[in-house]
């Protein structure tokens, strides 16, 4: 099975899929190996994990807090597809999507990349700063290797903007519920319904709602509109405290999809 169709069955449970954000080596390369079996242990149906950048452009304190504690922890792009290589080995199957940056990409050789990641069981990518119009060679080697290149789509993105991306994301399309960076918010934006409604206009793709998601509620109110839930900064903030505080707000995310 390829990457691509391994994201595909996760959205075929009858219900929104749970997509939650790990940063690989937070807050140790042990414990984060932890964090990450508590979300699978919690039921979550695909994973977003961190590669941490020193610049991570898309995200907000919390998550840029973690990233750089994991830099210094000494997180190299290669150490998470060990990490990722090791959790396939420990028999975690659950869809998993590296969350990076192009540069660490560029500088690592994306033709060696995405060779070592699907070699590792990487099923996918998502490159918050790699626009499509820029994204050929990568696409190319995604393709290569059955791996998926998730784009992602905000609220100010124009018409032609959600065609261009409807066409080239595979897997699913990841739509950032809000202008601005990520992090847990108070309520949810209330043209939200109407962004997704407007991308579901252009694409039968399953959409997946990050930015802002905290608590059950949040989550089950997302659930209603689109067919997957991402949440990140949320988990990553309890991640600080045990994996065990982890999996509390995994299980209460996932009871309410």
């Amino acid at each position: 099975m390829t990457g691509i169709e391994h994201i595909k069955n996760a959205f075929t449970q009858g219900r929104p899929a749970f997509m939650p954000y790990s940063v690989l080596g937070y807050p140790t390369r042990q414990a984060g190996l932890e964090t990450i079996r508590a979300v699978v242990a919690a039921g979550a149906d695909l994973l977003e994990l961190g590669v941490p950048f020193s610049d991570p452009l898309a995200d907000g304190p919390t998550i840029q807090a973690a990233t750089q504690k994991s830099l210094e922890n000494g997180t190299t792009v290669k150490d998470c597809l060990a990490q990722v290589r090791e959790l396939r080995q420990q028999g975690i199957d659950t869809p998993a999507l590296l969350m990076g940056y192009i540069n660490p990409i560029l500088a690592y050789g994306p033709e060696k990349f995405t060779a070592d990641a699907a070699a590792a069981g990487v099923d996918g990518l998502i490159v918050p700063d790699l626009p499509p119009e820029e994204a050929a060679e990568l696409e190319a080697l995604c393709a290569e290797h059955g791996l998926a290149l998730v784009y992602l789509l905000a609220p100010t993105s124009t018409p032609e903007r959600i065609k261009a991306v409807v066409e080239k994301s595979q897997g699913f399309i990841y739509l950032v519920s809000l202008t601005g960076v990520t992090g847990a918010r108070n309520e949810l934006p209330p043209d939200l319904a109407e962004f997704v409604a407007r991308v579901r206009a252009q694409t039968s793709l399953p959409l997946a709602v990050g930015f802002g998601i905290g608590n059950g509620e949040q989550a089950r109110a997302v659930g209603r509109l689109a067919d997957g839930v991402i949440v990140g900064s949320a988990l990553v903030k309890r991640a600080a405290e045990s994996p065990e505080r982890v999996r509390e707000l995994a299980q209460e995310l996932r009871a309410a999809l």
